[in-house]
């Protein structure tokens, strides 16, 4: 849903955006990001410029990113300087208040909305591959190049409340006018061999086979990890001294997006006793779910959570986190 709400707007950097400002506000409650596709951010040409980049295909952290760039100056340029670079944003859900207070009638009232506002939280310059300063009207420039990709994240993704996304973006300096730039957006995947390397919150306990918990409970992985978007994740729980009660074992999502959502993703009901011996479910990931991963100050975690319902008393709970790629 499109939401022009109050006159309230959000806002995001060059070369993000292509979208509507109005797009990224709310009323309070809302999450326009919901509406927000990541590869609908990136406006591909500035002022000046025809022709654009592009690259070959998503690539991993910490691999490489190859592609061309193919520009027609459509007036003359002249800048101080022009640099490839590659670029990485975090756009995120914030909520906001304002106080009114009418003098005449002595009343106040107060207005909540939600709005997105986006920052560059990386501009890495690639000075390997030169870019020609000034160019004529009609001229062209076309090169081909192979840059990293980010050496540890954070992967491209859509938290719901917030986005992470990255672009290749040639620009030119030019002094006291709007830069010419031509841009692409590029697909950055979550790297498995760097969840099992243990680096950051994603990796280590969340990629054990199993996790044993207090009291002798286990919690164990039966499908390979990291676990992938769209499959089913295999969950064994055992629980010698489980209360009686009814169970119900879940994939929770959890975030620290400022806006952010958490709650149950996939869920399975056993009967009382079950864990006792040993349980097996199956749990359907959702095909849109955010990659596991903390970088650019935001962090999403997927928690499996082994729960016993005990009747007027408090519910009984064992839990361990689990990577998703």
């Amino acid at each position: 849903m499109v939401f022009s709400f109050g006159g309230h707007q959000g806002s995001s950097p060059s070369p993000f955006d292509a979208v509507d400002r109005h797009r990224l506000a709310g009323p309070n409650g809302s999450h326009p990001l919901h509406g927000v596709r990541v590869e609908e951010l990136v406006r591909p040409n500035g002022v000046l410029l025809a022709g654009g980049i592009s690259v070959s295909g998503p690539v991993l952290i910490g691999q490489g990113i190859t592609g061309s760039i193919r520009v027609q100056a459509a007036d003359n340029i002249n800048a101080r300087g022009a640099m490839l670079r590659l670029v990485g944003l975090k756009l995120v859900e914030q909520r906001h208040s304002t106080s009114h207070h009418n003098a005449a009638t002595n009343t106040s009232t107060t207005e909540e909305w939600v709005e997105a506002n986006g920052e560059l939280f990386e501009q890495t310059p690639f000075t390997e591959t030169p870019l020609p300063p000034t160019m004529a009207a009609g001229a062209t420039f076309g090169t081909t190049f192979t840059v990293p990709a980010p050496r540890l994240g954070p992967p491209t993704a859509h938290l719901g409340e917030a986005i992470v996304a990255w672009a290749i973006e040639a620009r030119w300096d030019v002094s006291m006018h709007e830069d010419p730039f031509v841009a692409c957006p590029v697909l950055v995947l979550q790297n498995p061999d760097l969840i099992r390397a243990g680096v950051g919150d994603q990796g280590g306990l969340a990629m054990l086979d199993t996790y044993a918990a207090p009291g002798g409970a286990t919690v164990s992985i039966t499908s390979p990890l990291p676990a992938r978007p769209g499959t089913l994740l295999g969950v064994r729980a055992q629980w010698p001294s489980a209360p009686d009660g009814d169970v119900r074992i879940e994939l929770h999502r959890r975030t620290n997006a400022p806006n952010g959502v958490e709650g149950i993703v996939a869920s399975a009901s056993l009967a009382s006793g079950s864990l006792q011996g040993g349980a097996d479910v199956q749990l359907a990931i959702p095909p849109d779910c955010a990659p596991s991963f903390d970088g650019a100050g935001l962090e999403i975690l997927y928690i499996v959570r082994v729960l016993v319902n005990r009747r007027f008393r408090n519910d009984a709970a064992i839990e361990r986190t689990v990577a998703i790629a």
